[in-house]
């Protein structure tokens, strides 16, 4: 049987996991308490055996970053607002906020970059010529995106958050106890990092693309926001393969990049936020019956797992 992949997200002031049956997320409030909520995973679009096929299972990736992960994003930026405005943030509002950040996304990620190469095109030989040079602007315009939001506050701990995120995945997938001290030993990037996968777009895209050659202005734009599925599917499947066969050189060597595009969108968490995430990953677990044994120690409870990886 294939191995599960546990996996999550950084949220505002905490960490959502999601498992095989639920997704849960902790959020510290301003009193220092976490906060959850727990959302059941629909047996169709996770456990049927369509959804686990091949290129199927990039659609459903694709949905629960879209979906599922905007969701709780929102559920999460609700808590912080309450916590420090003593209100939550308006549906209606949330809703707008969330439609035009997607709207200038998409623009931004894929008309952008288009609409710059065909004002250059002539000074591009081929349709793979300019292809290319519109995937280097697309990935130019996201490596700056990125740099751009780790200098806000917020953001910054956001991305401590995803380094906590990565390094509790890292400690369970390891074995190793899951208590704060245990998990900062680990990595803050992972294989199967969303950032990584989003460089994986970028690069597939470009031959996509390719195989469209050079259509007309609105067909082209058509194409870009048509295609991104099945990019995605793709981009999911490399990241996948990548993450399996891991430990031969030359894959690694293929990761590295999105490896280290993940030191933009990551910063070493406090042990607080490790905490967040241990405490967000072990209801998913319980879920699961992934077996654990519990102890205590030095008056905190330490998680360790039974066995290696949950499969």
């Amino acid at each position: 049987m294939a191995a599960f992949y546990y996996g999550g997200q950084a949220v505002i002031e905490g960490v959502m996991m999601r498992g095989k049956h639920q997704a849960t997320v902790a959020v510290r409030q301003v009193d220092g308490d976490l906060l959850f909520r727990t959302e059941q995973l629909p047996d169709a679009l996770y456990r049927h055996r369509v959804a686990r096929l091949p290129f199927v299972r990039g659609l459903v990736m694709l949905w629960e970053m879209m979906i599922l992960g905007t969701r709780l994003m929102i559920f999460s930026a609700n808590v912080h607002a309450k916590g420090q405005m003593d209100r939550e943030i308006p549906k209606r509002l949330m809703a707008s906020m969330m439609t035009v950040s997607l709207v200038f996304a998409v623009g931004i990620c894929f008309g952008l970059p288009l609409l710059l190469t065909r004002a250059g095109q002539h000074l591009l030989s081929s349709s793979l010529a300019a292809n290319a040079a519109e995937g280097a602007v697309r990935l130019g315009l996201f490596v700056g995106y990125l740099i751009l939001m780790g200098r806000v506050d917020q953001m910054r701990r956001v991305f401590q958050y995803h380094g906590a995120e990565h390094k509790t995945i890292n400690a369970f997938e390891h074995g190793a106890p899951l208590i704060p001290r245990e998990v900062q030993r680990f990595s803050l990037t992972h294989t199967r990092c969303g950032t990584a996968f989003l460089l994986w777009v970028v690069v597939v895209s470009i031959f996509v693309f390719g195989l469209i050659g050079h259509p007309p202005i609105l067909l082209a734009i058509v194409t870009r926001i048509v295609l991104v599925p099945v990019i995605a599917a793709i981009s999911y499947e490399i990241l996948r393969l990548g993450a399996r066969f891991y430990h031969l050189a030359p894959v690694r060597l293929v990761l590295q990049p999105g490896l280290w595009l993940q030191h933009l969108t990551t910063r070493e968490p406090s042990d607080d936020q490790v905490e967040v995430a241990i405490a967000a990953l072990v209801p998913v677990l319980n879920a699961d019956d992934v077996p654990y044994v519990r102890a205590t120690a030095f008056g905190a409870t330490v998680l360790a797992p039974s066995h290696g990886v949950a499969g």
